[in-house]
């Protein structure tokens, strides 16, 4: 333990975790302490260099509160979120996709009848959304729990509404004997992630965006099925290949049909231009025990 070099530090350091209990805590721990020796090594990190990396960390801690998680979204922007999302929720393809979660999930959440106007009143084009849960053989799933949030017309969450105290745009369903479940609301809007703490001095250092793809999210559980987190973006959002936290994939790119008033498959229930919404969600059944 003495007169170490960058040569003989690592294992140094991981010859003093050899007691560890846990098995599973003992091997991330050496792998992390692997990655993190060798990331310096192959930058030649600099002593301002680090500092900064330590500013930066501290200041992220510092911008967390309980309805804003920094780490979360810098693990988000950095890919590590969808990363342990595809590692842990590997399905076939027929399978509906797991995507994040994200942070503007409440279990607050009103639990109104199929059907039902989940807007709160909100203004903007009215969507029109009819879901189906079915199995892998295309049999309906009756009695699943469909979780459903998404954001208003300018983009923003029921929670970061003005003056907005009772959910809006959320609610809990549980869909038919034919695996159906349908509700009214408002067509979302892109909306940029959080750009005034350390992440988004990321982002503007690296170039990046900070504007997510629209979309409507779903959290279905069924008893017998693994829980699907999911969301549905429409196919014409222009910011689909440049989705800040990776959570675009292909099979989730929705047709939002938009139709002029009085005319298409709801004729007469608006007198505006409104989009409809189809979509088939699959589960995938519990692994064997």
């Amino acid at each position: 333990m003495r007169d170490l070099t960058s040569d003989t530090i690592t294992e140094a350091v991981i010859s003093t975790m050899q007691d560890t209990k846990d098995s599973r805590l003992a091997e991330i721990m050496e792998s992390l302490v692997r990655h993190v020796h060798a990331f310096v090594r192959d930058v030649e990190l600099t002593e301002e260099e680090w500092a900064r990396g330590v500013d930066f960390l501290t200041r992220t801690g510092q911008m967390c509160t309980p309805t804003r998680q920094e780490f979360i979204l810098l693990s988000d922007v950095l890919g590590v979120t969808m990363l342990v999302d595809a590692l842990s929720n590997r399905r076939p393809a027929e399978a509906t996709q797991n995507s994040v979660l994200g942070p503007f999930f409440r279990d607050d959440r009103p639990q109104p009848p199929d059907a039902a106007d989940i807007s709160g009143g909100l203004p903007g084009t009215p969507l029109f959304f009819e879901g189906r849960v079915v199995d892998r053989e295309g049999a309906p799933v009756a009695g699943a729990a469909v979780d459903v949030w998404h954001s208003d017309a300018e983009g923003h969450y029921d929670v970061d509404v003005p003056g907005r105290v009772d959910p809006a745009m959320r609610a809990l369903f549980r869909t038919e004997e034919t695996g159906l479940f349908s509700f009214r609301s408002i067509r979302p809007s892109s909306y940029p992630i959080p750009g005034d703490g350390p992440v988004g001095e990321i982002m503007g250092a690296t170039g990046r965006s900070l504007m997510r793809p629209a979309h409507v999210h779903l959290l279905i559980e069924a008893p017998g099925f693994q829980r699907v987190t999911t969301m549905l973006f429409p196919s014409d959002d222009p910011y689909l290949d440049a989705d800040p936290v990776f959570g675009v994939k292909e099979s989730l790119v929705a047709s939002y049909d938009t139709y002029a008033a009085d005319s298409g498959p709801r004729r007469g229930p608006t007198d505006q231009p409104y989009t409809v919404l189809r979509h088939t969600f699959v589960l995938e059944p519990l692994p064997a025990a």
